[in-house]
């Protein structure tokens, strides 16, 4: 079916009527998979997601709009994470294990984010949401 052949080979140049048949083709081809491909990748995002994706005319395109609307997520993701890391504060209605895993948890989603964090920081952060009794 040729589906992923946009994907692979640059666009080929419009075809005229000097064109040879094979270029035409080779065009023809071309154009569908690129059609194809964007109805297949259009009809599997979500919702949601593609409202904020801008439209595009090739698959190629498409693709490097969902990766840059991806990197500006992991961004926010970050910095909401190092802002609930910051300001987490120790209630009473959990132990402080529990605490102190989720502090860790939140470190090792930033890591994934690659945001490195020391281990040091990291027990800043705990010891400084503790209350003043776990001194």
């Amino acid at each position: 079916m040729d589906l992923d052949l946009a994907l692979h080979v640059d666009e080929p140049p419009i075809p005229t009527e000097s064109s040879s048949l094979v270029d035409k083709n080779t065009y023809e081809r071309w154009v569908r998979s690129n059609r194809l491909s964007l109805m297949l990748i259009k009809s599997h995002v979500s919702k949601s997601i593609r409202g904020s994706i801008p439209d595009c005319d090739k698959v190629k395109d498409y693709i490097k709009a969902i990766e840059e609307q991806f990197v500006s997520s992991d961004k926010a993701l970050a910095s909401t994470l190092m802002n609930k890391l910051s300001v987490m504060k120790h209630g009473k209605s959990r132990s402080v294990h529990e605490h102190i895993m989720e502090m860790r948890d939140i470190a090792a989603q930033l890591k994934s984010l690659e945001i490195e964090i020391s281990d040091l920081f990291i027990v800043y952060f705990i010891l400084n949401s503790l209350p003043t009794e776990y001194g």
